[in-house]
């Protein structure tokens, strides 16, 4: 019993060593380290070329704000023979930022801001002092009037900006005075002024890239309808539906990116030969607003279609593909008229498509 047991039992320790034998070989540190640390240093790459991308992207703004400031201090101070013009190189960086925007309206109301904001400060802490509770009221006050006047938001927000600064870092001394607020509209100007003549924005390249996503969801829309019709696939279609509801964002920056053009176009000479090109945008911008709504009513009656089984000709969804390459070309017809054959050949191929299959006689989606 026992010798039969031990002869048994042998077999299994074979199995164990052989096993043993077959394991993976063992890896020095370094070698099992080299995989992360070729990870890491690829990371670090693309991180860094997204750092350097974003600080080039950046690079006129932050010309423009260092040029503004610097310039806003020199003429407050060698011009105008302030002593020290805290609020010109403050206002001027206000105005300018590092993004486009309604730089006209936000000046106007950075200056009336700090007026204010200085304007209630000087009153307030001649009478009470400085401290804390100076500070608190103050700073509601501020806001408070502001708020009252029914300016924007960053009228307010200057407003309470500049009565802390005038209550904690620059108490008045001497009675009430507006030289700060003659700073502040110094800063302002230049900074307009830097905007426009110094390395302005390019309005075309502004409305190109703001209308090129809402073109490119719109065609993969279409061509996502298209595949869903013929896959039958109420996953799909649904798919295509929600996405197409996602153009909105992309629509809204659209706007925007006119608002801004427009004003580029306008305030800097060197671009007002551009306002024709932000003019064309803007003609397109509301047709495309449109085809952006009739694509998601053209989704919901594919996906009725699927659900109610209907049959639905396979050419609707040539339709639908020639209607998105018209789509795809829009950026480029929109740049040069010589590209308008790219839109308009695939626009008139997709109607007979479509009335070919209204013509067989059999029950089709809605039309677009």
């Amino acid at each position: 019993m026992t010798s039969r047991s031990a002869t048994h039992a042998r077999p299994k320790v074979r199995r164990r060593r052989s096993i043993g034998r077959v394991a993976e070989p063992h890896r020095t540190l370094s070698e099992r380290a080299h995989p992360l640390i070729e990870e890491a240093a690829e990371r670090s790459r693309l991180s860094a070329r997204g750092r350097t991308e974003r600080l080039r992207h950046a690079g006129r703004a932050i010309v423009q704000a260092t040029l503004a400031a610097t310039i806003a201090w020199l003429v407050a101070t060698e011009v105008v023979g302030h002593l020290r013009p805290f609020f010109a190189p403050v206002a001027a960086m206000i105005t300018l930022g590092l993004t486009q925007g309604e730089r006209g309206r936000r000046a106007v109301e950075v200056v009336l801001g700090v007026t204010l904001g200085i304007a209630v400060a000087d009153l307030l802490v001649l009478e009470l002092g400085t401290g804390w509770w100076q500070l608190a009221i103050v700073v509601a006050l501020a806001m408070s009037i502001a708020l009252l006047l029914g300016s924007g938001q960053m009228f307010a927000q200057q407003a309470a900006v500049s009565a802390a600064l005038v209550a904690t870092l620059q108490p008045p001394q001497g009675g009430v005075s507006f030289a700060r607020a003659v700073d502040a509209l110094l800063g302002g100007s230049i900074a307009l002024a830097i905007s426009a003549l110094v390395l302005p924005a390019h309005p075309g390249r502004i409305v190109r890239e703001a209308a090129a996503p809402v073109l490119a969801e719109l065609a993969a829309v279409l061509e996502d309808i298209a595949t869903a019709l013929q896959r039958r696939s109420g996953e799909a279609v649904q798919a295509a539906l929600s996405r197409a509801r996602k153009i909105d964002p992309l629509s809204r920056a659209l706007d925007q990116a006119l608002a801004v053009g427009r004003e580029t176009a306008r305030l800097a000479p060197p671009r007002r030969r551009l306002v024709s090109t932000v003019d064309v945008y803007a003609d397109a911008a509301g047709q495309i607003d449109l085809a952006v709504r009739n694509v998601r009513v053209l989704a919901r009656g594919a996906r009725r279609a699927i659900d109610l089984d209907e049959n639905v000709p396979p050419e609707v969804a040539d339709a639908l593909r020639e209607l998105a390459v018209a789509v795809r070309g829009l950026g480029d017809a929109l740049d040069d008229p010589d590209h308008a054959e790219a839109v308009r050949t695939p626009a008139l191929r997709a109607p007979p498509a479509w009335r070919r299959s209204c013509s067989s006689g059999r029950a089709t989606s809605p039309s677009p």
